[in-house]
């Protein structure tokens, strides 16, 4: 039986004929680098993606709105209602803990109004409505606490006055302060430094001022907190990524 050998590359070329083509196949066209593209757009938030901060936004909106617009009288009242001092927090916990986190203190044109919409939209947009919601109640409840029960029992003590039990307390900043602590986790460490240290070099000279000393440690207090959700989120968003 007579073999035929394998054909070999370059074999049906003219022997004494330069410059001829090989048949070695060509190499793919090298694809052209992806260079990314900005998306402002993202730092909104929208129903679709991000109801819990489209929802909240638009009540602290309409509670901003009656603020601007109610009679002073009626406003003081409403804020005095909702206050989370030591005297409510006996009474009522429970409301007044939901109450004093429907307003903004200084309106929609405080700064913690624009920092609650990017900080809220960046963090749930990476772990959810719920997720988000529960950072943000943690750090507003929980850092009320503790700078709150320290006054109740400074009274007890005779060591502060007892107007104390009344002093006038609402708003999101401990909530604001806590989503900023936690998304800083999730961020790039590029991002995640500077936000960190920029954030708690903004309260530490706030509380170095020494204008509301309570206050400005609840705002660490609460940074502090979302720092501490960390593991739990990173370990959610990892289980999660396909």
């Amino acid at each position: 039986m007579e073999r035929i050998a394998p054909k070999t590359v370059g074999a049906d070329l003219l022997d004494g004929v330069p410059r001829q083509r090989s048949v070695l196949p060509a190499p793919p066209p090298a694809r052209p680098l992806a260079v990314p593209r900005a998306r402002p757009w993202l730092l909104l938030p929208t129903p679709a993606r991000t109801p819990f901060t489209v929802g909240y936004a638009a009540l602290l909106a309409a509670t901003s709105l009656l603020a601007a617009l109610a009679p002073p009288s009626l406003v003081y009242a409403l804020y005095q209602g909702s206050s989370t001092d030591v005297a409510h927090l006996v009474r009522s916990p429970a409301v007044v803990l939901l109450t004093s986190a429907l307003w903004i203190a200084g309106g929609l044109l405080s700064p913690y109004a624009l920092a609650f919409v990017l900080v809220l939209t960046a963090l749930e947009r990476r772990i959810g409505a719920a997720r988000a919601a529960c950072v943000f109640l943690a750090g507003h409840v929980l850092a009320t606490l503790a700078t709150e029960v320290p006054v109740g029992l400074a009274v007890l003590a005779g060591h502060l006055p007892g107007t104390s039990l009344h002093r006038l307390d609402y708003g999101i900043s401990f909530g604001v302060a806590a989503s900023t602590g936690a998304l800083a986790g999730l961020l790039r460490p590029w991002l995640r430094w500077p936000l960190l240290a920029g954030t708690a070099a903004l309260l530490l000279n706030d509380l170095l001022a020494y204008t509301d000393p309570m206050t400005n440690w609840g705002h660490l207090i609460a940074l502090t907190i979302g720092v501490s959700t960390w593991p739990v989120i990173r370990r959610r968003v990892a289980v999660e990524t396909p």
